[in-house]
């Protein structure tokens, strides 16, 4: 099944008083490229959600977001550190000491002083929070696939069009090739024997020699033989039932490739016409392929 590499997926779960929102969504890629998103909190979940998407997907750049609404999902305490305390009270007496200062120091000079209090979160059973985000995440993640193979099944019957488009292109140009291989014959062979007017015994063996050499240069048959199979290919490529996108793009350069030295051997005005329908073709061909899984 042709699969796209656009998609996106969203899901919501509540967790005691907090609502987690996570979207998931996909582009074309080379290769599997994830980005994940996630408040600090949750850093430790993220290589999991990563081989979520992994044993999902094969290529495509992936965005996974997880955002928070509501209260926090850990609870938090104020801790003292007490070493600091016990250092700055000391260096407290040592200036009183050492100056001749008066004073006390009080609980308001204690509570500025700086690194003596910092709030941090209590450590609590994650097992509840673990297995609701990830099923979240997991339900986000098919989501993408399921809109992936919808707009998948559009770009196969695109796909399956232009290869009709094509095969009829050629069939064109199978047809016109008995008509341009004389018509070039006889152009090549009325240029020789003007240039060899001149000589008094003109080789007519050497003539004949000499136009079909240059009319089998000019000649498509090969190129049009190698098309066909890449179609072929093309086609079977596309019932098969794994990531082919990059099958698919190496196929299409290839018959890109032919259809230039089609152009290139070819200054029939009909050839070229086709040659020209085939590259528009191909290359409408080639867009929808970067997005092909």
């Amino acid at each position: 099944m042709t699969k796209s590499m656009t998609g996106y997926g969203k899901q919501t779960i509540e967790v005691g008083e907090s609502r987690l929102h996570v979207e998931v969504r996909s582009v074309n890629h080379r290769f599997l490229d994830i980005a994940v998103k996630i408040p600090r909190t949750l850093l430790f979940l993220e290589d999991q959600m990563k081989r979520q998407v992994k044993n999902r997907l094969s290529r495509g750049r992936v965005d996974l977001f997880v955002t928070i609404e509501g209260e926090s999902l850990f609870g938090k305490k104020i801790t003292v550190d007490w070493p600091i305390v016990d250092q700055y009270i000391r260096k407290l007496d040592e200036l009183k000491s050492r100056y001749d200062l008066t004073g006390e120091i009080t609980i308001d000079m204690v509570s500025k002083l700086e690194e003596v209090f910092s709030v941090q979160e209590v450590e609590e059973d994650t097992g509840t929070l673990q297995n609701a985000l990830l099923e979240a995440v997991d339900e986000a993640v098919k989501q993408v696939m399921q809109m992936r193979s919808v707009e998948g099944e559009q770009l196969h019957k695109d796909l399956r069009f232009r290869v009709t488009n094509i095969r009829h292109l050629l069939r064109e140009l199978e047809e016109r090739r008995p008509i341009v291989i004389e018509e070039f014959k006889e152009r090549i062979r009325s240029r020789v024997e003007e240039y060899m007017k001149e000589q008094i015994h003109p080789d007519e063996t050497r003539v004949l020699q000499e136009v079909a050499l240059l009319a089998e240069k000019g000649d498509v048959t090969e190129e049009l033989t190698r098309l066909e199979s890449h179609l072929i290919q093309f086609a079977s490529t596309l019932d098969r039932n794994e990531p082919i996108g990059r099958r698919l793009d190496f196929i299409v350069q290839e018959m890109h490739r032919e259809v230039n030295t089609i152009g290139s051997k070819s200054n029939d005005g009909e050839v070229m016409e086709a040659v020209v329908n085939l590259k528009s073709e191909i290359e409408k061909m080639k867009e929808q392929v970067q997005n092909v899984e």
